[in-house]
């Protein structure tokens, strides 16, 4: 590394003046071997680039005169351009959607069927939203190919992947996912202005992506959403991921443009990460913090012992090395639990801006449980006789990852037996017990990473008050 700017990888902007052949974005990701296709893409690499974009902007800066610039949510430090408030407009639209379409008042016990007008009044305006707060230049860039697409239809595939299933009448981090690839095909198409590192990435957060997550959250109260593909208490969370990585990389130490990004540590003043399990303090930093707010809403739609309903982050909250460490951890459970993962990504539609051609400096990952927890295609054999069946781990095996282990024992826990959740019913309960170690996300360039039991998160917390009751155990604290 050379002296003075820390080289920092963003998104690359297509060319205005070159031709570019835009696709209607189509499903690719059909069997769980698709997943490992899918780790080698283009599209994987942008993403995680956007993404890693999107959290070192987060950090707070130095600034020359030895202060520090914190980013929390309200921020007068940050301003917003144009293709940014007409985003908000475009996101206030649509909660004003709300308003036109009510719940249905009968007894549901899954999901408001009024979602499902909702979406599909939202998609007979799309086109017509879409050009009332993006430039039509940008909407009708032409493709160089007799096809007749148009930009447009990229950006429309993602848009309304943003919103949950109307079919399902569910939520979940794939949605999410789309509607970072919305904003991140804008950004390709040069729809934001370029300028210094930060300014606009930081905007997109604050401006952006944290009105997206109120207005989600907002449908999912309104028309109680269901999870989609939820994990329950064996998951971060039920309905969202991005919140984390950029929340905590708010409650971060300070850097500036020389710095590489911190592993640990935490910004001065910083909550603790304790602070999750205190209802009044998470009230009062969900207005400040997207990790906090993440939480609080977990407040707002579940009841009962915090460390009950989300294990996970209630590890989390006990780790001592600051918010840095869980950044990082939270980058690296992204990859594993989301973007390996085939019930999340099967449904992202691949086109030109996101493709799922091969990144010639793509390695090809290893074959793990993240990436093979899907539909397998059926081979081929002869005279196969009669099915077999494979014996279901009893109560005391335990979740069967290689980052899970006993250590939960020796802090005075239960054990929790393992949920019969359909969709882990074709698990393996072999798993390696190592995996490759994965790359340092905050310091490479993206690239294919395994999902391993990340050593980040050494967690110190004392165990949870117990009533006979264990809890499962965060994949990556010890």
């Amino acid at each position: 590394m050379t002296a003075g700017r820390l080289p920092v990888r963003v998104l690359a902007v297509l060319d205005s003046s070159a031709s570019h052949d835009f696709i209607q974005p189509i499903k690719r990701i059909n069997e769980s071997q698709d997943v490992s296709a899918f780790l080698t893409s283009k599209a994987y690499s942008d993403i995680m680039t956007f993404v890693l974009q999107l959290n070192r902007a987060m950090f707070p800066s130095k600034l020359e005169d030895g202060s520090v610039q914190s980013w929390p949510l309200g921020s007068e430090a940050v301003q917003f351009s144009a293709p940014i408030r007409q985003l908000q407009v475009l996101l206030s639209k649509l909660e004003d959607l709300v308003q036109e379409v009510p719940p249905d008042t009968g007894p549901r016990r899954f999901g408001n069927v009024s979602f499902r007008k909702w979406h599909d009044t939202l998609a007979s305006r799309a086109s017509a939203l879409l050009r009332e707060c993006l430039p039509a230049d940008l909407l009708d860039r032409p493709s160089s190919s007799p096809s007749g697409v148009t930009a447009e239809a990229e950006l429309t595939a993602y848009f309304m992947g943003s919103w949950g299933s109307s079919q399902r009448l569910d939520y979940g981090t794939g949605h999410e996912l789309s509607f970072l690839a919305f904003l991140g095909s804008i950004w390709k198409l040069n729809g934001f202005p370029q300028s210094e590192f930060g300014v606009e990435e930081r905007a997109l957060v604050l401006g952006v992506i944290e009105p997206y997550l109120e207005l989600v959250r907002l449908l999912i109260k309104t028309y109680t959403l269901e999870p989609a593909g939820s994990h329950g208490v064996w998951g971060l969370d039920d309905h969202s991921f991005l919140p984390y990585i950029f929340g905590s990389a708010q409650l971060s130490p300070a850097i500036d443009a020389t710095d590489l990004t911190p592993e640990e540590g935490s910004a001065a003043g910083a909550p603790s990460p304790s602070h999750v399990v205190k209802p009044a303090l998470v009230e009062r930093e969900r207005r400040l913090n997207l990790y906090f707010a993440a939480v609080g809403f977990i407040y707002d739609v579940k009841k009962g012992p915090f460390w009950e309903h989300s294990p996970m982050l209630y590890d989390i909250s006990g780790i001592r090395a600051g918010w840095g460490k869980i950044n990082k951890g939270m980058l690296k459970m992204y990859n594993a639990e989301v973007l390996s993962k085939f019930p999340v990504v099967q449904h992202f539609p691949f086109g030109s801006l996101f493709s799922f051609d091969r990144d010639p400096s793509a390695v090809a990952p290893p074959t793990t449980v993240h990436t093979t927890s899907g539909p397998q295609g059926r081979p081929v054999v002869p005279d196969a006789g009669p099915p077999t069946t494979t014996p279901r781990p009893g109560p005391d095996a335990g979740p069967k990852y290689s980052w899970a282990n006993a250590e939960s024992t020796t802090r005075g826990e239960m054990p929790m037996s393992p949920t019969a959740a359909p969709w882990a019913a074709t698990r393996s309960t072999e798993v390696p017990s190592t995996l490759p170690v994965l790359p340092d996300t905050s310091r490479l360039p993206p690239g294919p990473m395994a999902p391993t039991r990340a050593p980040w998160a050494n967690t110190q917390r004392p165990p949870p008050p117990t009533g006979g009751e264990g809890r499962t155990k965060a994949p990556w604290a010890k």
